[in-house]
C-alpha cells in the first residue's frame, strides 16, 4: 500500500516528501488513517542521527510517534477496533512479549529490546519501520490504544510519549499527596509532568531558567516556580524534595538538582541529553540518594494514561503546523521557541506532493 510521507534522507539535509509501502493488514493488525502526529525531541535526535551510540539512524527515517487517527480497516481477528474509531500509536510497536518484561506488561523493557515505530526492525515487513509523519499506518492490536471521541485530538497526541514518559515515572515513584515534587523544566516533557504531578496531588515545584517561564509554570499547575540560575532560591529548596523530574534534554548540571533530594529521595532523569551528565558521587552517597531513570509506559498503563486523561480533561498544550513547516519547527524546538508541543496537522500532507 504505497504511503505518503516526510522524511530525511541524510542527518545534514532537511525532511522531505517521500513515499513507501505499509502492509496490508494481517488478522490482528488494524489499518490507520493519521490525523495528528506530535514533534518529540527524539524526533531531532533521529532525524539527525545524534543518538549514533545507542540506535544509529537508517535512512531514509521517517520519524513520529505521538500518532492520533482514525481506524480504516481492521484483519478479521481484531476485537477492540472497528473502522471509524478513533485510535493512538505510541512509541513502539511490537516486542517479544513473552520475556520476563513483556510478561508484566512492561514492553518498553523488552530483554530482546521492544520494536520502535520508526528506526525499527520490522518483524512483518523486513527492514526499518517507518513512523507517523506518514498518510497511515498498521499496527497489532495488541500495541493499537483507543482514544476519546469526546477528546481534542491534536492535543491528544503528544500524550503518547510526551505524556506516558511523565506519567510513568511519576506514577512509579508515588507521586502524590504529601510528597514534594520537583519538574525539572518547562518544555514538551516538563509542562506535563507539572500537569500530571498536579493532578495527582502532590505539591509541585517547577525549576527553569526562564524568569518569563514563571507565571506559565502556574497556570499549568506548578504551586512554585524557582528560576534554577538564582542560587539563593535553589539553596532555599536544598533537600527537601522526595522526588524530582528531571525533563530537560540539552546539557545542564544535573548535582544541583541531586542536592534538591531529602534522605532516600529520587531524581529520574526523561530527558536524553545527547552528551553525558557527570554526577558527584558524594551527591549520592551521603544523602543516600538515589539517580534513576525511566523510558515510556507499557501499553496497558499508557492505556491507563490516556483514561486518566479524559477524565480529568488533561491535555498537552500544542502548536498545530502543516508538514510543509517540519523543518522550521525543528529549529524552532532547538530553541525552545514552541509552547509546548508541535503537532503536525496531517491533513496537509495531501498539499505536499
Amino acid at each position: 500500500m504505497s504511503t505518503r510521507a516526510f522524511a530525511a534522507h541524510s542527518a545534514t539535509t532537511p525532511l522531505a516528501p517521500f513515499s513507501f509501502a505499509r502492509r496490508e493488514p494481517l488478522a490482528t493488525d488494524v489499518q490507520i488513517e493519521i490525523l495528528y502526529c506530535g514533534v518529540c525531541h527524539s524526533d531531532l535526535h533521529q532525524a539527525r542521527n545524534e543518538w549514533s551510540e545507542f540506535a544509529g539512524t537508517v535512512y531514509p527515517c521517517v520519524p513520529g510517534h505521538e500518532i492520533v487517527g482514525r481506524v480504516t480497516k481492521v484483519g478479521k481477528d481484531v476485537k477492540k477496533f472497528k473502522a471509524g474509531d478513533f485510535a493512538a500509536v505510541g512509541c513502539m510497536v511490537d516486542s517479544c512479549r513473552t520475556c520476563p518484561s513483556c510478561s508484566r506488561g512492561l514492553e518498553q523493557y523488552c530483554n530482546h529490546f521492544p520494536t520502535l515505530t520508526y528506526n525499527g526492525q520490522d518483524k512483518r515487513s523486513g527492514g526499518v519501520t517507518y513512523g507517523g509523519y506518514s498518510e497511515s499506518i498498521v499496527v497489532d492490536e495488541a500495541f493499537t490504544l483507543k482514544v476519546s471521541d469526546k477528546a481534542n485530538l491534536a492535543a491528544v497526541a503528544p500524550l503518547l510519549c510526551a505524556g506516558i514518559t511523565t506519567y510513568s515515572p511519576l506514577r512509579h515513584w508515588g507521586a502524590g499527596p504529601g510528597k514534594k515534587v520537583g519538574i525539572v523544566g518547562l518544555g514538551g516533557l516538563g509542562h506535563m509532568g507539572v500537569k500530571f504531578a498536579r493532578a495527582f496531588g502532590a505539591h509541585v515545584v517547577l525549576f527553569t531558567t526562564s524568569p518569563n517561564k514563571i507565571e506559565d509554570g502556574k497556570r499549568l499547575g506548578a504551586h512554585e516556580v524557582v528560576v534554577s540560575k538564582n542560587a539563593a532560591d535553589m539553596a532555599k529548596h536544598a533537600s527537601s524534595f522526595d522526588f524530582v523530574l528531571d525533563a530537560v534534554s540539552a546539557e545542564h548540571d544535573i548535582n544541583a538538582y541531586l542536592s534538591l533530594l531529602k534522605l532516600d529521595g529520587t531524581l529520574c532523569l526523561v530527558g536524553a541529553p545527547e552528551k553525558p551528565l557527570p554526577v558527584a558521587a558524594f551527591n549520592l552517597l551521603m544523602p543516600r540518594r538515589q539517580f534513576a531513570g525511566s523510558a515510556i509506559g507499557g501499553i496497558a498503563e499508557t492505556q491507563e494514561m490516556l483514561d486518566f486523561c479524559a477524565e480529568r480533561g488533561i491535555t498537552s498544550d500544542v502548536e498545530l503546523i502543516p508538514i510543509q513547516k517540519i523543518n522550521e519547527a525543528y529549529d524552532r524546538l532547538l530553541k525552545g521557541d514552541v509552547k509546548y508541543r508541535f503537532v503536525i496537522d496531517m491533513a496537509s500532507l495531501k498539499q505536499a506532493a
